[in-house]
C-alpha cells in the first residue's frame, strides 16, 4: 500500500535553531575541518529534528568550504622532514633541519606537513554569508531533490512559463514528455510526465541529479504541482509538492544556456548557408501529447523544404519508439531526432526506420544535412 511522504519541509519555526548551527559554524573560520565536523557530530544546545538538522548541516558544509593554506606545499615539506628523518635521530632534531632549508619555524614545518589532508585544510566562510530563512530554503531544496532520487515516475502541472521549463527539461536530457492538460485548457499549462532514475538502467546517478536541477526551476512557474512516486526503503511512497511551499529558487532561466545547440547552430550556419535555423519554432501538438521541438530547419530558396529537429539528451530505445509512433499517428514525418551516444539508458536497437542522427559531444550539420536529403519534401 502507498504511503505519502510528507518531508518536513523547514520553515520559520526552525529559523531560531539555523541561526544557533551558522554561529557554531561560523566560530570554526580558520581552523581545520575536522575540528568542525567532530563538533557537527555533537547535539546542539536545543532540539532540532534530525532529518532537517542533517540537511541543514550538508548546505552549510558546501557553503563554509575548506581550502588550503600554507606558505610552503606540504608535498615540499614533507620531502624536507624526511630527507632529514632518513639520518636518524629523533623526530625534533629533523623537524629543526627541515626548518632550517625551508627557513621556518619548526612548529610552522609540523602543521604544513599534512596541511593537504582534507580534514586538515581550513574552513573559510562564503563570500556572502545567507540569512537563517535563505539557508532554510536551501536545506528544502536538498531534501526534496534526494527524495527524487528514489523516483520511478515524475509527473508536474504547471500553468505560465511552460516553455523555459520544458526548456530545462531538454537540457538536461530528462527523459520527458508534455501533454495537454486534462481540463483541456492548452494555452494555459501542461503536463509533464518524467522518467524517474528507478526506471534507467544506466546513468543513474546523473540522471537522479539532472531531474533534481529541475525543481528549482519550478518557483518561477504562474502554479505548479508535483507528484512523484517514490521507493523508499523497498516501500512505495509518494511525494507531493505544490506552489507556495519553501523551496530555494534558481536565478531566472536564461533563454539560450545549452552550449551544444549554440554551437550547432554556429556550425550548421557555416556549413548550410542555403538553409535557415529558427531557434524554438512553435510547439506541435501530436494528439494529447506536446512536442517542442529545439529548430526547425528551412530551405532559403525552397521553402516547401522545412523540418523540425529536437535534441534528446537521457534516452532509451522503448521511448523514441513510443515518440515515433505518436508522430507517424499524428502524420508527422519531417521530425530528425539528435541522441547523444553517452546517454543511453538501454542496450536496445533503436528503430530502424527512424530519422535518427547519433552524436557525441558535437552534433555534426554534414550528417544532418544528409539526413534532409533522405527526407521527403514537407510543407
Amino acid at each position: 500500500m502507498d504511503r505519502r511522504v510528507l518531508p518536513g519541509l523547514l520553515d520559520a519555526r526552525d529559523v531560531p535553531w539555523i541561526r544557533v548551527l551558522m554561529e557554531e559554524v561560523d566560530r570554526f573560520c580558520g581552523r581545520p575541518l575536522r575540528e568542525l565536523l567532530e563538533r557537527l557530530r555533537r547535539p546542539l544546545p536545543c532540539a532540532v529534528p534530525a532529518f532537517k538538522l542533517k540537511a541543514a548541516k550538508a548546505v552549510l558544509l558546501r557553503l563554509w568550504k575548506s581550502e588550503l593554506c600554507a606558505e610552503v606545499a606540504p608535498d615540499k615539506v614533507r620531502e624536507a622532514v624526511f630527507s632529514a628523518a632518513t639520518n636518524g635521530g629523533p623526530r625534533s632534531q629533523a623537524l629543526e633541519t627541515a626548518s632550517r632549508s625551508l627557513r621556518l619555524e619548526p612548529s610552522v614545518v609540523e602543521k604544513l606537513l599534512f596541511a593537504d589532508l582534507p580534514g586538515e585544510r581550513l574552513v573559510s566562510a562564503p563570500a556572502t554569508i545567507p540569512s537563517p530563512s535563505d539557508l532554510a530554503l536551501r536545506s528544502n531544496l536538498l531534501i526534496v531533490r534526494s527524495l527524487l532520487f528514489h523516483a520511478r515516475h515524475v509527473r508536474i502541472e504547471v500553468e505560465g512559463a511552460v516553455r523555459p521549463l520544458v526548456r530545462q527539461a531538454k537540457l538536461r536530457g530528462l527523459l520527458c514528455t508534455v501533454t495537454h492538460p486534462r481540463d483541456g485548457r492548452a494555452h494555459e499549462g501542461a503536463v509533464l510526465d518524467l522518467s524517474g532514475p528507478f526506471t534507467v538502467f544506466r546513468h543513474t546517478l546523473l540522471y537522479g541529479r539532472a531531474l533534481g536541477e529541475l525543481v528549482q526551476f519550478l518557483p518561477h512557474t504562474a502554479h505548479f504541482r508535483l507528484h512523484a512516486d517514490c521507493v523508499l526503503r523497498e516501500q512505495e511512497a509518494t511525494l507531493e509538492l505544490q506552489s507556495g511551499d519553501p523551496i530555494f529558487p534558481c536565478e531566472a532561466p536564461r533563454r539560450f544556456d545549452s552550449k551544444l545547440e549554440a554551437r550547432f547552430a554556429k556550425d550548421f550556419a557555416k556549413a548550410a548557408p542555403d538553409w535557415d535555423l529558427l531557434r524554438e519554432p512553435e510547439p506541435v501538438s501530436v494528439g494529447a501529447t506536446i512536442i517542442f521541438p529545439d529548430f526547425r530547419i528551412r530551405h532559403r530558396l525552397r521553402p516547401t523544404r522545412s523540418f523540425l529537429l529536437e535534441i534528446v539528451g537521457f534516452w532509451s530505445a522503448d521511448y523514441l519508439r513510443h515518440k515515433l509512433t505518436r508522430l507517424r499517428e499524428a502524420q508527422i514525418d519531417h521530425l530528425i531526432l539528435c541522441v547523444d551516444d553517452e546517454r543511453g539508458c538501454s542496450d536496445d536497437e533503436l528503430p530502424a526506420d527512424a530519422c535518427i542522427v547519433r552524436f557525441h559531444r558535437r552534433i555534426d550539420p554534414q550528417t544532418v544535412l544528409a539526413a534532409l536529403e533522405r527526407r521527403p519534401t514537407q510543407v
